[in-house]
């Protein structure tokens, strides 16, 4: 089990004293910068016209990866919950066990006129996580922070496969690439305190050590896909 912020329920980590809170962004620059990696040469093409189009990733904690693609211009909505296990065990005390095929993940909606599924698996492998750490993500480990491509389609699929595949072959890092690559077969959404997490809580110290310099990487490698105000959850309920 997690030595880190997954080992503590919601209650407790909503609690933590306010000098732990203090100490988050200076930790923050301790943290490991990313990874600048290649775009990937095998793409979708490039749609006429608005529209949208669903990615769902697993790569760790679902806070983080929500955060960096809710900051992402063409990105729509972002969810955090849970993918690869059945709808009965799709609550965060019951995914945490680690028994349930359940990764935290999160859907992305995009219009791929402005950011390509190939520009979203870049940023991934990037910036929203590391893809050589297996069952784990940073203090998290477990199956359900695993790195998972669940794709909606062949096109997904090629294009994803072929991008690991470049990847491992250019040796961008210094160890193989685990992320897996499934078949999409249902997305459940976490529950509400999870929505936003980092946007709401920037000073909690797991997200200012772990997940806000995901962010700033995010704004300094990709400045051209980087927007400063994020689609927030609470914000695209609203407007319902």
């Amino acid at each position: 089990m997690s030595i880190g912020k997954k080992l503590l329920n919601p209650l407790v980590r909503f609690a933590i004293p306010a000098l732990m809170a203090a100490l988050g962004p200076a930790l923050a620059s301790c943290a490991e910068p990313a990874t600048v990696v290649p775009a990937p040469a095998q793409d979708e093409p490039v749609a006429a016209s608005g529209g949208e189009e669903t990615a769902v990733l697993a790569g760790g904690c679902f806070w983080g990866v929500q955060a960096v693609f809710q900051h992402v211009k063409g990105v729509k909505q972002v969810l955090s919950g849970y993918a690869g296990g059945a709808s009965s065990t799709a609550q965060y005390e019951t995914v945490s066990g680690g028994r349930t095929g359940h990764a935290e993940s999160v859907k992305i909606t995009f219009d791929p006129h402005q950011v390509s599924y190939g520009r979203i698996l870049q940023i991934y492998f990037s910036v929203a996580h590391d893809p050589t750490q297996l069952n784990r993500q940073g203090p998290d480990t477990g199956t359900q922070y695993r790195s998972d491509v669940f794709v909606m389609n062949e096109n997904q699929r090629r294009v994803a496969q072929g991008y690991v595949a470049q990847l491992d072959h250019a040796g961008v890092f210094r160890h193989p690439i685990v992320t897996r690559i499934d078949a999409f077969s249902g997305f459940y959404p976490a529950e509400d305190y999870h929505q936003d997490f980092a946007t709401l809580h920037p000073d909690h110290p797991y997200i200012a050590f772990n997940d806000l310099p995901k962010v700033e990487n995010l704004k300094r490698i990709y400045p051209d896909l980087y927007q400063t105000t994020p689609v927030l959850v609470g914000a695209a309920h609203a407007a319902r």
